[in-house]
């Protein structure tokens, strides 16, 4: 029986347009969803969008259109992103899903009421729009908060509150055991020494006078589920959870949580404390990546270092956009992009290489060989599956490359070209052999590059020359 993997992104706020770190997460998603699906794992992956949010209010409000309009407008984008960027999703998700969303969310909410984990109370505290969290005056830089910059409003209204306090130890102890992983080790560190200092009750809920969107709070109308809260369900009620449970059981618990650094808190606190108190199964990993810098500095209109996926993908095409972001950031890491090394890369090691590399064999193949060479499957290098079990895409598509760089190096070396005239068997047994290995490198390229390796094992059956798969870019 196959195993099964369930994997999620973060869901995106739909109040601007995405930008490079959202197209990093959903095609490092993509990669270990696709590279499951071949070592035939019965996956599930899941993306969505976060509507049940203040953030899409203004902006709704400046381009003249009710917040329905200007939600469906965005996401409509974000789906064309990821048409794009070819991302395999099972299911991408709207909060404000009636549906599909917001039964399961009630539900969850019911169930914390019937832990004795939710109480109502007076609360006035910093709020932080562009978080949708309550803050700190200890988490302030000079009285802004330090990943929005912005002034936090002080706010002063009756909620619900969540008995996160209550659940410090047990999920200390779920990290600890690596129940609940965290992934790298330097997040859960930072996650296990905001539990040290014991967690405080949460704001599950706004009033609806001043929060004109959300899922109405069960038996209390005048209050809506707080945009955690509401969102952190969304990886459950996907699932079904709360009415046909059918996935829900096949798939929960997540195999991982893909989420960036920012919002690690909300996973790794928040979310299993909820969980714990429902008596739901805890998702056994969360993978945080970092962000994507440029030029070593966070993309800003300012800097005017801002590269758009969309501009990128135009230009050079989605496995190219795709092979950059597996090979050159790393997972576990903030990393780096410029228009320059990415030209630079593609130039290197697509045009001048996979491309120059598929369309020398193959020629070779069309000129001397009579037919298609004859393939055996061939299976995946240890290496190659741990780094990806690992979520190691970056050490994986090395690996890609090194074979690639190898291949190159024995043409080179072995000469067919100048073996064929001497020897004609000689030389079509050699020009076999470097199909064979170009179809087993080709294996390796389809979670990355899926295009591409369609294109070259097309061509590899046909026993053709492929079309040029990487103009080089002057």
């Amino acid at each position: 029986m196959a195993d099964k993997f369930y994997l999620t992104t973060p869901i995106f706020y739909p109040n601007a347009k995405l930008h490079l770190g959202h197209a990093y997460v959903v095609t490092l998603s993509d990669i270990i969803a696709r590279y499951h699906r071949l070592v035939s794992d019965k996956t599930y992956f899941l993306t969505g969008s976060d509507e049940n949010t203040q953030k899409i209010i203004k902006p709704a409000e400046l381009e003249g259109k009710t917040p329905q309009e200007f939600l469906d407008e965005k996401v409509e984008s974000f789906r064309s992103l990821f048409t794009a960027l070819n991302i395999s999703y099972d299911q991408f998700i709207r909060t404000t899903d009636q549906k599909v969303h917001w039964p399961g969310a009630q539900m969850l909410w019911s169930k914390l009421v019937e832990a004795g984990d939710i109480y109502k109370k007076e609360y006035e505290g910093l709020y932080c729009v562009g978080h949708e969290a309550f803050i700190t005056d200890k988490e302030l830089v000079d009285g802004k908060c330090p990943d929005h910059g912005t002034v936090p409003e002080r706010i002063k209204e009756e909620n619900y509150f969540f008995r996160l306090s209550k659940y410090t130890d047990a999920i200390t102890q779920k990290i600890e055991s690596g129940e609940l992983a965290i992934v790298p080790e330097t997040r859960e560190r930072e996650i296990l020494s905001l539990l040290r200092e014991g967690l405080q009750d949460v704001s599950f809920s706004r009033p609806r006078n001043t929060n004109s969107v959300g899922i109405p709070v069960p038996g209390d109308d005048t209050q809506v589920i707080y945009v955690w809260c509401d969102a952190l369900a969304n990886y459950i009620t996907a699932l079904g959870y709360g009415q046909d449970e059918t996935l829900f059981k096949e798939f929960w618990p997540a195999d991982v949580h893909i989420v960036g650094k920012d919002i690690l808190r909300f996973h790794a606190a928040i979310w299993p404390g909820m969980l714990l108190s429902a008596g739901i199964p805890l998702p056994k990993k969360i993978l945080v990546h970092g962000m994507v810098l440029s030029g070593g500095k966070k993309m800003s209109k300012t800097l005017g270092n801002v590269i758009d996926p969309e501009e990128l993908l135009t230009e050079y095409g989605t496995d190219a956009v795709r092979y950059y972001l597996a090979r050159h950031i790393s997972p576990f890491e903030d990393g780096d992009i410029t228009r320059e090394h990415f030209k630079d890369a593609y130039n290197a090691n697509l045009a001048n290489g996979l491309g120059n590399l598929a369309s020398r064999i193959m020629q070779l193949a069309q000129t001397h060989l009579t037919e298609p060479v004859k393939l055996t499957f061939t299976p995946y290098p240890k290496g190659y599956t741990d780094a990806l079990e690992k979520f190691e895409v970056n050490r994986a598509s090395d690996m890609v490359w090194e074979r690639i760089k190898a291949l190159d190096t024995s043409i080179t070396q072995s000469q067919p070209f100048k073996v064929v005239k001497e020897d004609l068997e000689r030389g079509r047994e050699l020009i076999a052999e470097l199909v064979r290995e170009l179809a087993a490198i080709d294996l390796l390229l389809e979670p990355f590059m899926p295009e591409t390796s369609k294109k070259i094992i097309e061509a590899i059956m046909a026993n053709k020359k492929p079309e040029n798969l990487f103009p080089r870019k002057d």
